[in-house]
Formats: C-alpha cells, structure tokens, sequence
C-alpha cells in the first residue's frame, strides 16, 4: 500500500530488446511509458530502459486524453442544449401570453380611428409596458440562434474528431485496446515485483506527512505486514523513551486520532528502531543490547547483546543522539548497522536472525560513521548519506552480496535541514524520515535488470 498522498514512483527497468538498436519508442513519460536504448550488450542484443508510470498506462494514453476531451465537450454541448432548451420553452410561454395582449391592443387601436379618451390612453399605455419585455426576449432568441450555429459546428468538429479516433484505432475498439493494455502493464508490474531488487539510482523530492513532536524521533510501519495493514506506529525522542503510539491507518496518523499506547518495559536509545513482522526491534538505553518487543501480548520476547557495538555515543551517526545502534529492514530481513572498537569507527553492517537476534554474518564496510550522516538499507546495499544536514546526499554504497563498495552522488533535498531517522521500507519502497520535527517520505527509483522470455 502506498501512503496517502503519495503517489508511486515510476519503475525503471531494463530489458533485453533483440533488433531495436539506437530507436526511441516513446518519448514522453506523460503519454505512457518511457522506453528507450541505452546501450549494446557483448552478445549484440540492445539493453533497452523502460520508465513506467505509477498510474494506467491508459490514463496517459494521448488517445485516451483525447477522447476525454471530446467526452468533455459532448457533456458540454449537451448542457448548453438542455439550457437552451428551457430557456426556448419559457420565451415561448410568454411570447404566447403576450400575443392575446397583442391582439386586444390591435382592436383596441383600430375602433378608436383615432380618438382617444384620456382613459383608455392611459389604459393603453399600461398595456404597452407589459410589452416592454417582450424586446429583450427578442434579443435572446437572437442569442441562441447564434448559440445554435456554434453548436452544430461542434457536433460536426466532434464527429470528424471521433472518425479519426476509429480510424486510427484500426480494427480493435477502444475499450478492447485498453484492456490489452491494462493486462500487459499488469504482467510488467507484477515481474518487477517478483524481481523486487534494483539499485538506487534516484529519490524524490520530500512529502511531508505531519509536523510533530521533538526535533528528534522515529516513525515507521511494519515491513512485512499485509497491504490492508497500515498501522503507523511514533516514537518522540532519541533517549530514556519509552512511550509507542500505535496509529491504526496513516490517515488516523496525520489527523492525530484512533491511536493507543505502548509502554515499554525498557527505555530505548537513539532512533533506529524498526517494526518488523509485529515486533518493534530496538536498542536498550546505556548498553549494547538488543531488544524484541512484541505489540500483540505487548511483552519482551528476546533481548541479546551485539557483540562488540559501540553504545551511550561512542560511535553515533554525525547528529550524535546516541544512534550508535540502527535496525533496518529490507527486502532479504532484519539488520543491525553500528560499529565496534575493533573496526576502527568504522560502520559494520551485521545480519540479524529475528527470532534469536543471534548475528548471522557481519561486514565492515570501511566507511567511518561518524561521518555518515544516516543510512538505510536496499536489496541488501546499504547507503550511506554523508551528511545529516541541508546539501546532503548518498554518496556511499557497500553491497554485501560482493563485499565491495563504491561512492555514489545520488542527490538528496533535505528539506528541514536535519535529519535524525531515515529508514528504508522495502513494502512501500519509500524512505521514512523525521527531520527536525516533521514525518517525511521520500520514494526511491530503483534500477531493474530482466530479461523477455527466451533469452538465458
């Protein structure tokens, strides 16, 4: 589910296109997917970039645009039929109400043969003012005489218009072509879902979702809850906290309505926290250890020292706020991003096992986290910013499945000039900030390779 107010990012995605070298197939990401070569792969074939739109295809669609035009304009010269319509009708009741008064005036005037008695001039005279209107209805039935010619030059315009579509459209309707349509776009989303990964190579500009609370703090929902569960849950502070407001939708959440509380057993520390699978994971204040709350029986299933972290602001993020310890959750699980004494200061990315909290494998990623202003992780990379203040970008990216790292420029607008969470969720693909007392979102591009059917 994506948050309110939040469109989807567009997809990006590369694909093996056979035979469609140095060719441009559509050119404006208005007007339905953007799709075009990018570069030649060893074997000869064209690796081609596909750019498509959050909303249908088919609501893009120049065609379709148009046809809403002409819709529009037939709704509008319909309206102005039935306006003229009853105007017509009322003028004519009283034109007809006005031709007996007419009549009595004209025998009136032809037996007086010229005499008149001041009386029946005056009565005359009063009759002739009840005719004054009858002018100005006149005139409007001039009015829409013209009304009528523009009308009939619309039909004919909109007629030829509605030829042309059919003509372009060859033998399929409509319709029938938008469900074509809708089905493939349907099959290119749900691939890229299965494929889920990509890396990062852009983030929008910032969504504000709320101001509240500190200048410091946490917001998130669960990464592995179902669609229909939009829970958001809000932690205010960075130390000895240990209030949880639980939203039941983010629209509750912008309103600041239908919430309850959780008390932790245990203070936290800093503003990792992360909600996974109904658990809120989170750092005990003044130690190195790791704890699993659970919100349904609202109780400590485990708790586990990290060996060798660093806590209580021996290595934190630039911003300080004893983020020495931050959880994260991607597409491949749970995380533990901190540093020990033995690294060196340097950032150690660690897999955490999210029953036991046991590490499961550990990497030192050689970048020191003092300098780094937040991270989050993506498809198992995690990103690196490089700095918690206004001109800050990502400009790190170590990536575990190879043990290596490279320097990005992936930039990134800081609207509120200080960030002190920034979490990655891989259901929304959207980043979750709180940045200097505003609930932020930013969405992500990620960069997709596949492959049509049939190729290796």
């Amino acid at each position: 589910m994506w948050p309110l107010t939040v469109p989807p990012p567009p997809l990006l995605l590369l694909l093996l296109c056979p035979g469609l070298a140095g060719q441009t197939l559509f050119q404006s990401p208005e007007e339905g997917w953007q799709l075009y070569t990018s570069a030649q792969a060893p074997d000869g074939k064209c690796i081609c970039t596909a750019v498509i739109p959050a909303q249908s295809t088919c609501a893009r669609d120049g065609r379709s645009r148009e046809l809403r035009q002409l819709m529009e304009k037939v709704q509008n010269v319909s309206q102005s039929m039935e306006v003229l319509e009853l105007r017509t009708y009322r003028d004519l009741q009283y034109v007809r109400s006005m031709e007996t008064l007419m009549r009595n005036l004209d025998a009136r005037l032809r037996a007086a043969d010229g005499s008149l008695s001041a009386k029946s001039f005056q009565e005359l005279k009063d009759r002739m003012t009840e005719l004054l209107p009858l002018s100005s209805v006149l005139e409007q039935y001039k009015a829409d005489t013209r009304t009528i010619v523009r009308l009939r030059e619309e039909v004919r315009n909109l007629s030829s218009s509605l030829a042309a579509i059919q003509e372009e459209m060859g033998a399929y309707g409509y319709e029938d072509l938008q469900q074509r349509v809708m089905a493939l776009e349907a099959r290119l989303h749900a691939c890229a879902q299965k494929l889920g990964c990509g890396k990062l190579t852009g983030v929008s500009n910032p969504i504000t979702i709320r101001a509240m609370g500190s200048r410091f703090g946490s917001w998130m929902t669960d990464t592995m809850a179902p669609s229909a569960d939009s829970r958001v849950w809000y932690m205010d502070g960075y130390y000895k906290g240990r209030r949880v407001l639980e939203f039941r939708t983010l629209g509750d959440f912008i309103k600041g309505q239908n919430f309850i509380q959780h008390l932790l057993p245990q203070p936290w520390a800093g503003t990792g926290h992360v909600v996974y699978n109904g658990s809120l994971f989170y750092n005990k204040y003044q130690s190195n250890v790791v704890v699993k709350y659970h919100f349904g029986s609202r109780s400590v299933l485990v708790q586990r020292s990290l060996p060798g972290a660093g806590y209580n602001n021996t290595f934190p993020y630039s911003w300080g706020g004893f983020s020495d310890m931050d959880f994260m959750v991607d597409e491949s699980g749970l995380w533990a991003v901190y540093t020990t004494n033995q690294n060196a200061g340097n950032i150690v990315v660690s897999r955490l096992d999210p029953h036991t909290l046991e590490v499961m494998r550990s990497w030192d990623t050689g970048y020191p986290k003092r300098s780094a202003g937040e991270a989050f992780m993506i498809c198992g990379v995690l990103y690196v910013t490089n700095s918690h203040l206004a001109g800050a970008k990502v400009y790190f990216a170590y990536f575990t499945n190879t043990s290596s790292y490279e320097y990005t420029d992936v930039p990134f607008h800081n609207q509120y000039s200080h960030i002190s969470m920034l979490d990655y969720n891989p259901r929304e693909r959207a980043l979750y900030t709180w940045n200097n007392g505003h609930q932020v979102l930013y969405n992500v591009t990620l960069f997709h390779v596949i492959s049509t059917a049939g190729d290796p």
